[in-house]
């Protein structure tokens, strides 16, 4: 018995596993004795053949003992074949012991090299372990059929195999654990090396942008080198491999040629010698070479896998596919308060406050230092409001101090910050002023209504009354309902930052974003800036760094919160299978005919619906366009329950007006909330509001105020109007970092406004005075 907490060797395992199979190997022992019936037979049978058939003048008495030569072949092949299923009797159960140890490890920590175990390294284990049960079975009985034909054909012929061949067994017997352990150290160099060339493939941008090529060359270096060095040893053990083999296998031979006269003169006669012969070179011989090949290479390998596979939780275990995000141990920044803005970069004194607490001093006006356009002061900050009631049933929710505002429209503004498109951008709770008398109000006509009776820039008070005391005592107004707590939101991401490796630069940095229910959000950007890793966060398909990602307040990871958002990628999936079942994948239950029809016909894919030959026609996933596969799988995410849609330029292949329709359908479901992956501009123009990410500019806001204060959202839309000028084309000035006259030093300018931003903000071609480009080149 093992010590506690200590795992037994593999040997000592593998005795254990086998003496609970005596059965087995019973049985695979008996077909075994069938199978090396032949080999005693082939030598026998030849010797007799020669001495008392040919050599003796009786050739039908020398076929005759060929001919029971060649039925015992047969009686040995039938053997074999009944040998193969009685060593699935032992490998199997090798097999789901070692699935059930591997499971349990991984349900027990988490493992994620379970995967590769259960997949990869069991099966090795398996094949292995069959292969030398074959192998090492096929040694013993055929060298025990050989040892007994020649000891029955003549004891003296023993003097000359025997000795040889416990010599070469002893050799290779004693460097098989060096051997194994050689190989093992391949194997660990081999996997540092795999590990290390794939974080080095993924991270070949980095390391150029960090200058730390012969650095990473030198690292990667010393792991070829150990791996080459490891190989070596194997190599040169190998060779006392070769030596026991010819000891064991080709010494016998020599000495009999060698002792052949003194073993004729001492008895032993020409048929029992040529016998001999037959014995070794082609029985023994094969035997011991596949013993030495495949116990000296497999056996080494399936106990570096049994090793590896039954190791305690505490073990070496496996590693990870690769470097993976990691939560920072400070934990999530503090979650914004609702109605907070999108924001992605350092935090600075911009920092988001809830819409209840009072603006502190100096802050209620305009900052005292304005942000240059383009560029961001603090953290950028934008948000997206809540969308209007699309069911059209619900009636609007009056909160004691008037209509119900988005949050978005109560979220303060900051350095950065956009403006709110209805004028201001913050209100403080009501005050003890607020609620004081008020002297303008005395002033106001008897007429005027309850809201105009305000002050500027102050609230409506509870049940749309002016404060000042009536003339006369009036009965009490009822007592306004209590507000509604307001819904959870769609998505929210609080502070979120993710990097495609411990090493490389954040993709996404303390990215602050609240989608609310309902809301149709565009998300644009140049190619590679991030746009499908954000959706791949929102979807919670991949961790973050740091900060939270909530889908309907819980946990993007979480499974409630999985069943409430549906991912659509650019590659759409289809399977082999009906359309009905393609379209309904995400429903429990069959969906009603009526009901793919009504998704069919929103999302604008009926006509392909009917060429199909309607839904219960089986779809060839290879006979359809790669628009087609993308319109069924917008019906597909249509249908779903789940209530927020992410696009990733799920309609790059279709033509401008289906995606209008396609995304319009989208907006339309009640309930329902749709971020996209701008794959034209026109996706931008249908939003409520755009996220732009850009990097550390990240800003959001509608088409008006991102013209306005966005260059690369200028540059987007004048790419995707080209040949005209933009719209609108925004005054010259710092905000579009352009001057309206030449500059010095620049002669032929041609009285062009010339830019002086970044070099990759260009001015459009159409709004230059006669469309064409600077100094007509």
């Amino acid at each position: 018995m093992p010590e506690p907490g200590r795992t037994p060797s593999t040997a000592r395992q593998g005795l254990r596993f086998l003496a609970a199979r005596r059965g087995a190997l019973a049985r695979l022992a008996g077909w075994s004795v069938l199978e090396a019936g032949h080999t005693f037979a082939l030598g026998y049978a030849l010797a007799r053949a020669l001495d008392r058939g040919f050599l003796a003048g009786r050739a039908a008495t020398g076929l005759g003992w060929l001919g029971l030569a060649a039925l015992a072949v047969l009686a040995g092949a039938y053997g074999t074949g009944r040998t193969y299923r009685a060593t699935a009797d032992l490998v199997e159960p090798l097999r789901d012991g070692l699935v059930r140890r591997v499971v349990g490890r991984a349900l027990a920590d988490g493992d994620a090299a379970a995967v590769s175990r259960l997949t990869h390294q069991v099966e090795i284990a398996r094949d292995t372990f069959a292969g030398l049960v074959m192998v090492s079975r096929s040694f013993v009985f055929t060298a025990g059929g050989a040892l007994a034909g020649l000891c029955a054909l003549a004891p003296a012929l023993l003097l000359a195999v025997v000795p040889p061949l416990l010599l070469g067994l002893l050799l290779f017997l004693v460097t098989l654990r060096v051997l194994a352990r050689r190989q093992e150290a391949v194997l660990v160099a081999d996997e540092a090396l795999a590990r290390s060339l794939d974080d080095v493939a993924r991270g070949l941008r980095d390391i150029t942008a960090g200058g730390a090529e012969r650095r990473v060359a030198a690292a990667t270096g010393a792991l070829v080198d150990a791996e080459r060095d490891a190989a070596r040893a194997l190599a040169r053990w190998s060779l006392v491999r070769v030596a026991a083999l010819t000891l064991a296998g080709r010494l016998p031979v020599i000495l009999l040629l060698v002792l052949a006269p003194w073993l004729l003169d001492h008895g032993t006669t020409p048929g029992a010698f040529v016998g001999a012969l037959a014995y070794v070179t082609q029985s023994l011989l094969p035997a011991v070479q596949e013993l030495v090949h495949g116990l000296g290479a497999s056996g080494a390998r399936l106990a570096v896998v049994i090793r590896r596979l039954t190791a305690g939780s505490g073990g070496s275990g496996g590693t990870s596919g690769g470097p993976l995000p990691h939560r920072s141990a400070d934990g999530p920044p503090d979650a914004p308060a609702a109605g907070a803005a999108v924001t992605n970069g350092p935090a600075g004194p911009a920092a988001t406050r809830a819409p209840t607490a009072a603006p502190p001093a100096g802050r209620s006006g305009p900052t005292a230092k304005a942000a240059r356009p383009g560029h961001v002061a603090g953290r950028v900050t934008a948000a997206v409001p809540s969308p209007p009631d699309r069911t059209g049933d619900r009636p609007p929710t009056n909160t004691p101090r008037g209509p119900a505002r988005s949050a978005a429209e109560a979220a303060p503004q900051g350095p950065g910050r956009l403006p709110r498109p209805d004028g201001p951008t913050a209100a403080p709770e009501p005050s003890a002023a607020d609620n004081a008398p008020d002297p303008a109000a005395d002033r106001m006509p008897a007429g005027a209504p309850a809201t105009a009776r305000q002050a500027p820039g102050r609230l409506p008070r509870p049940g749309g009354t002016a404060a000042t005391a009536p003339p006369a005592p009036a009965p009490a107004p009822a007592p306004a309902p209590a507000p509604a707590p307001a819904p959870a939101p769609a998505l929210e991401l609080r502070g979120v930052t993710f990097a495609y490796g411990p090493h490389a630069a954040p993709v996404v940095h303390a990215l602050d974003l609240r989608v609310p229910p309902g809301a149709r959000l565009a998300v644009v950007g140049p190619s590679g800036i991030g746009k499908s890793t954000l959706t791949g966060l929102a979807a919670g398909l991949l961790v973050p760094a740091r900060g939270d990602v909530t889908i309907g307040g819980l946990p993007a990871r979480d499974t409630a919160a999985r069943a409430g958002r549906v991912l659509i990628p650019q590659e759409a999936y289809v399977f082999s299978g009906t359309l009905a079942e393609n379209l309904g994948y995400f429903r429990p239950d069959p969906v009603p005919e009526d009901e793919l029809w009504a998704a069919a016909r929103a999302v604008g894919m009926a006509g392909l619906a009917e060429r199909l030959g309607g839904f219960g026609a089986v779809v060839a996933p290879a006979g359809l366009s790669a628009g087609e596969r993308q319109w069924i799988a917008l019906a597909r995410a249509y249908l779903s329950p789940a209530p927020l849609a992410l696009l990733d330029e799920a309609t790059c292949h279709l033509d401008p007006a289906a995606e209008a329709r396609a995304e319009d359908a989208f907006a339309r479901r009640p309930g329902g909330t749709l971020v996209v992956v701008a794959h034209r501009a026109a996706s931008a123009l249908r939003a409520d509001r755009v996220l732009v990410m850009d990097g550390p500019h990240t800003v959001c806001g509608d088409h008006a105020e991102l013209l306005r204060a966005s260059p690369l959202y200028r540059d987007l839309m004048a790419e995707a109007t080209a040949g005209g000028p933009s719209d609108p084309a925004g005054p010259p000035g710092d905000s579009y970092g352009v001057h309206p006259v030449a500059r010095p030093g620049l002669p032929g300018d041609r009285a062009h406004v010339v830019a002086y931003g970044p070099v990759r903000q260009v001015q459009a071609a159409g709004d230059l005075p006669d469309a064409g480009a600077l100094g007509g080149e």
